[in-house]
This record gives structure tokens, C-alpha cells and sequence, in this order.
């Protein structure tokens, strides 16, 4: 249930931070709405996955998967580009996450 919970937050995590792009400095109160709840959702769900996970690999594999999808989806869906460097830096931080599940950390 644990990866569940991270899973949510990860989606919701992705959620702020698209809100938080169209919420232009907070002021279109729909999106800041958006920000602000979507925030509250991956916060309550990373807590739940922390009562199981440790809390600096569950912390890590949140931020960076969620770092991941953002910038995958900024591509996919804002057009933003997809450097070569931004995709090493893409497998860099998926290595980084499946070191630390293979360390047993999580």
C-alpha cells in the first residue's frame, strides 16, 4: 500500500506544479486554488508513504519522480524542449531512484 500512497503523491505533486505554472504568480484564483489543493493531496499521501518507507529515500523518489513526470509532461504538453542533457539528466535521476530501491532503503 506504501508505493500506492507515494504514487498518489507523485501525481499529485505533477498536478502543483503545472497548476502553479498556469496559476501566473497566483493570480487566476482557479489554478491557485488548484496549486494550493493538489499540495495539501501530495503532502497527505508522502506522509502516509513515510510511515512506511524511509523518510530520505520516500522523500527522494517523490521529488525526483515527480521532477521527472514535470518535465516530461512540459514537453509533452507545453512544448518545452528535450535536450540531450536534460534527457541524461532524466536517466541520472531514474539510476539515483533504483540505487536506492536496490539498497534496500525504501
Amino acid at each position: 500500500m506504501n508505493w500506492l500512497f507515494l504514487a498518489v503523491a507523485i501525481v499529485f505533486e505533477i498536478a502543483v506544479a503545472i497548476s502553479a505554472s498556469r496559476a501566473h504568480g497566483f493570480t487566476r484564483p482557479g489554478w491557485t486554488a488548484a496549486t494550493l489543493l493538489s499540495g495539501g493531496i501530495a503532502t497527505y499521501f508522502l506522509s502516509l508513504a513515510l510511515l512506511t518507507f524511509d523518510v530520505g529515500a520516500g522523500y527522494a523518489i517523490w521529488t525526483s519522480v515527480a521532477g521527472v513526470g514535470i518535465v516530461v509532461l512540459g514537453a509533452v504538453l507545453f512544448g518545452q524542449s528535450l535536450s540531450r542533457h536534460k534527457l541524461l539528466g532524466i536517466a541520472v535521476v531514474i539510476i539515483g531512484v533504483a540505487g536506492l530501491q536496490l539498497s534496500g532503503a525504501a
